[in-house]
């Protein structure tokens, strides 16, 4: 295991020290379904995050979009003790594909999901029930998520019958969605500052994200209207 895990080391001279390779052996071996170059992509990002000054986070949710709907493509860490939280259902959106996602959107009323890492801020009831907002940190893939409304919420159409019925989960108008069952544990798991990465093979987003490359000239706005280290 040790060698396959060699090839996907983390870089140490550009991420923080909260995300290093110890943590990142440890967080494989506790999903072993999770593509190992997703979590190493999602602790990159969150490695300089926390580099650029955001709060380190006590949690990580990471959202596989390059997997079908059907399937459990939403894992929550903690981060401090090694463990997998939970792994379940997670929505995309209605214009980001049907069983499978491949269009991505920062847009406004295009009903598509957007890539990237996110920080988990404040909890609400809403028309949804007990949600959970999203302030997006990449420039130009995901940093309107408040604007459009993106937030974490349950919804009815996340669940095992539906994947028996129709071999797939319905879909969002962009929000990763989640059962209503689990809801309120993904919530309380990440409101306050946790982080949320979600991943796709996007090109485009893989070779400019600023977090996936580490810039810090393109990230500060995002830190600055996400509120910093508060």
């Amino acid at each position: 295991m040790l060698l396959v895990l060699s090839a996907f080391l983390l870089p140490t001279h550009s991420i923080a020290d909260e995300f290093d390779i110890d943590m990142f052996e440890k967080l494989s071996l506790q999903a072993p379904e999770l593509n190992v170059m997703v979590l190493r992509k999602a602790l990159q990002a969150s490695g300089c995050a926390v580099s650029n000054g955001i709060r380190a986070p006590e949690r990580l949710a990471v959202i596989d979009f390059s997997l079908p709907s059907a399937r459990k493509r939403l894992w929550i860490f903690d981060l401090a003790g090694r463990q997998l939280l939970l792994r379940d259902l997670v929505a995309h959106g209605k214009n980001s594909g049907m069983t499978n996602s491949s269009e991505f959107s920062n847009i406004e009323g295009s009903h598509q999901s957007s890539l990237g890492l996110f920080r988990a801020q404040e909890s609400y009831r809403g028309k949804h029930g007990y949600s959970l907002r999203l302030d997006g940190l990449e420039p130009g893939f995901n940093d309107l998520a408040r604007q459009r409304a993106i937030v974490i919420h349950g919804a009815d159409y996340v669940n095992e019958d539906w994947v028996r019925d129709y071999g797939r989960i319905g879909r969002s108008h962009g929000c990763p969605a989640v059962g209503r069952e689990i809801i309120s544990q993904v919530v309380n798991n990440l409101k306050g500052g946790q982080l949320v990465f979600k991943y796709y093979p996007d090109q485009h987003w893989l070779q400019n994200s600023a977090l996936l490359n580490c810039k810090s000239g393109r990230f500060a706005d995002a830190v600055t209207k996400g509120g910093g280290n508060s």
